[in-house]
């Protein structure tokens, strides 16, 4: 679980923001909206697969009138490398990496982010912060 108290918002979330993301994952999960707090990770408490994701970002989307971009938190990370940078060695994220997803998943203990974690597992370190996130972030964008 996340190091936030249950239903606890970190600083500057905005609630109205968060009980619609909430809504919307509750939603795609068929959960009550009470089980799904700020620091609930997707996959680890509350059961999301794969394909759940598209849902919930579907959701989002319609909810929002934003558009999430697939693979857009890896794609941010990767943007700026310098020349000679790897994002990953067979499979495997690089130190920079994890520095970069980090920086881009402020609601992920940083020690998280630990070496040797694989491309492949970062879709187990997303929380419901992190659509709160980014759909903050998107909506930012239009303004």
């Amino acid at each position: 679980m996340s190091s936030l108290p249950a239903g606890a918002l970190a600083s500057g979330v905005d609630a109205a923001l968060f009980e619609k993301v909430r809504s919307c994952i509750a939603e795609a999960l068929g959960l009550d909206a009470e089980e799904v707090s700020y620091g609930s990770r997707l996959i680890g408490d509350l059961g999301a697969e794969s394909l759940d994701f598209l849902d919930i970002a579907f959701r989002l989307e319609r909810a929002f009138d934003v558009r999430i971009p697939r693979g857009g938190i890896e794609a941010a990370s990767k943007e700026g490398l310098a020349e000679g940078e790897s994002y990953e060695v067979n499979g495997v994220l690089t130190a920079v990496a994890l520095e970069r997803l980090a920086a881009h998943m402020p609601e992920v203990p940083r020690e998280e982010f630990r070496p040797g974690l694989k491309v492949s597992e970062v879709s187990s370190l997303m929380r419901v912060g992190t659509f709160c996130n980014v759909v903050a972030g998107l909506r930012a964008a239009k303004a």
